[in-house]
């Protein structure tokens, strides 16, 4: 089976796939951004599983289920902050990607969406980010039997979705 990679511009709350991936902060107990709508969209449950975890590594990930969302199951991934990228950064976002898709596998997950991870106030640039997304989501796919029939890489705004657009077809050609 061919597994299909596309972007999107939407509320990744609300979209109906196996699973979701919050970009999470170390903690797991919610924040801004991506991890706080998700925080409150799945409901006070999410907050009370998330707190018998302890904690995540960054570049690391860990499932809990999806409670009030479409999703079954979050998967909970903790991106680096950006530091000029001389402090390992690429190498914890791309593991943060195979974490998560390993957690996905494991759970027969054959839909799932990513937000941008650590693209927003932990400042990873976008392009970048894209890539390291785009390239090991590619990768992982490519020399596993897995069975996802779709990754969905989930944008929060029009520019980001040309990004990963325009990274996705790279790929392409």
């Amino acid at each position: 089976m061919s597994t299909i990679l596309s972007a999107i511009q939407a509320d990744i709350t609300i979209l109906a796939v196996d699973a979701i991936v919050n970009a999470a902060n170390s903690s797991l107990l919610g924040g801004g951004g991506v991890d706080g709508a998700i925080h409150r969209a799945a409901g006070p449950e999410l907050l009370q599983e998330c707190r018998t975890l302890g904690g995540c590594h960054t570049g690391q990930a860990k499932l809990t289920k999806g409670y009030k969302l479409p999703a079954r199951f979050i998967i909970h991934a903790v991106g680096p902050i950006w530091r000029g990228g001389t402090g390992g950064e690429t190498v914890q976002l791309r593991s943060c990607y195979e974490s998560a898709l390993s957690i996905a596998v494991d759970q027969g997950v054959s839909t799932i969406a990513f937000p941008g991870i650590s693209t927003g106030v932990y400042g990873f640039p976008i392009t970048t980010a894209a890539r390291i997304a785009v390239t090991t989501t590619r990768a992982f796919v490519d020399s596993a039997s897995t069975a996802f029939s779709e990754v969905t890489f989930c944008c929060f705004s029009p520019d980001d979705l040309d990004v990963y657009n325009h990274v996705l077809q790279e790929g392409q050609t």
